[in-house]
């Protein structure tokens, strides 16, 4: 008897699970996304934790070693308008996505452009930037040179940042070059100062900068980018609340002008160099 009773109620618990309207356990799933999301965990903590790498000028350190840059100013201002603190995260960037995978950090804001091999990992944000890759030249190695076939041979050295877009960029328009990969921008663009390879390949506006910070040195052989690029928030996936919000955030701080007045000062002027150690 009493199996016989505990099988009625299982049934009847089953008839009611199956005749609850579709919207209700709908709306029981939403809630759990909800409170799963990295924005809850953001709020409780009161502090968002943001992988970053160092390339001028996305970010980069002062002369007083204090963080500053394009990216810099775009996760504080993020952090201001969730009211939140900040916390940045420095990561090699071979390993920046793994280290957002094993939740080391919130999210990638890392001048991390936008690629579909990339998106099978993580999930990017609309772009809140646009970034061009481009080279600068050693002026005597590269003397003569003036199209991407010029530099397209084995004899030719290119400078490159490891795992960065440039490089794969490079390795694709550029695939009979010899490649000299480097962890760091700077050790990168060094090489090309000592006359170890004939450019160095990296976003917009790094070789202008360059060129201009060392012009018997160093010159742009191509006058233009010879690729574009978009660069987004990296969120681990699963988590549409955290995509929404930062999408919106990313949408507003365009149309109030915001974004386009921090890319400038940082991409099209000088003006921030006297911070910057000689």
């Amino acid at each position: 008897m009493p199996n016989r009773l505990l099988s009625i109620l299982i049934a009847a618990v089953l008839m009611i699970v199956i005749l609850l309207p579709p919207h209700v356990s709908a709306q029981s799933v939403n809630q759990q996304l909800a409170a799963g999301s990295v924005l809850e965990i953001i709020k409780k903590r009161g502090a968002i934790k943001v992988g970053m790498s160092t390339f001028v000028p996305w970010a980069m350190r002062d002369k007083n070693g204090e963080l500053i840059g394009y990216e810099i100013d775009v996760a504080r201002r993020l952090a201001q308008d969730l009211g939140v603190n900040i916390e940045f995260a420095p990561t090699a960037w071979d390993g920046i996505i793994p280290a957002l995978l094993g939740s080391k950090f919130d999210l990638i804001i890392g001048g991390l452009s936008i690629t579909p091999e990339r998106n099978l990992t993580v999930n990017f944000t609309l772009p809140y930037a646009n970034s061009g890759v481009h080279l600068v030249a050693h002026r005597k190695l590269a003397d003569g040179f003036k199209t991407l076939d010029d530099f397209n041979k084995p004899e030719v050295t290119l400078a490159v940042r490891r795992g960065a877009t440039p490089a794969t960029a490079a390795k694709r328009l550029i695939p009979k070059a010899t490649l000299r990969q480097f962890d760091e921008d700077a050790l990168a663009l060094q090489e090309v100062l000592n006359g170890k390879a004939h450019a160095f390949v990296t976003s917009t506006p790094t070789p202008a900068f360059e060129a201009l910070k060392h012009p018997d040195i160093l010159f742009l052989p191509i006058a233009e980018p010879f690729m574009q690029g978009a660069e987004g928030f990296a969120l681990r996936k699963g988590d549409p609340d955290a995509l929404n919000f930062f999408n919106n955030w990313i949408l507003l701080r365009q149309q109030d002008g915001w974004l386009k007045e921090r890319h400038d000062y940082w991409f099209k002027t000088r003006d921030w160099t006297g911070q910057m150690v000689e």
